[in-house]
């Protein structure tokens, strides 16, 4: 008997929670996501400068998050905050190498701008 209230007990509880996003609060998370991309997209293509450039990557995967992690909250499933972690994952390990790149390179050359990859290609 006591497992049948438990039961009932923990749906009322349950009831309206969490509460569901409105599609208009979704949309302004979505706006903001596409404007992050769009900035770093542009960063990205735009500047020669190798940390300019690994911020705007950096940039454009937390945008990608974002719109993940809306998007699961609207349809209340975890499978987007999920995958947010493996983005994350992801982009930590893309820090290390490109950091680790933009230091040989400066140690290389005294410089951070872009075309001295180019010139290092055998």
């Amino acid at each position: 008997m006591s497992g049948v209230a438990f039961d009932i007990t923990s749906l009322v509880a349950q009831t309206g929670y969490p509460e569901p996003m409105s599609v208009l609060t979704l949309n302004h998370y979505l706006f903001v996501s596409a404007a992050m991309f769009a900035l770093g997209l542009i960063g990205f293509l735009t500047r020669r400068n190798l940390i300019i450039m690994f911020l705007c990557t950096e940039m454009m995967f937390q945008a990608a998050g974002i719109a993940l992690i809306a998007a699961s909250r609207f349809w209340l499933n975890h499978t987007g905050q999920s995958f947010v972690i493996f983005v994350l994952t992801v982009a930590a390990a893309e820090a290390a190498l490109a950091l680790a790149l933009v230091v040989l390179l400066f140690r290389k050359r005294e410089s951070l701008d872009a075309e001295q990859w180019s010139e290092m290609s055998g």
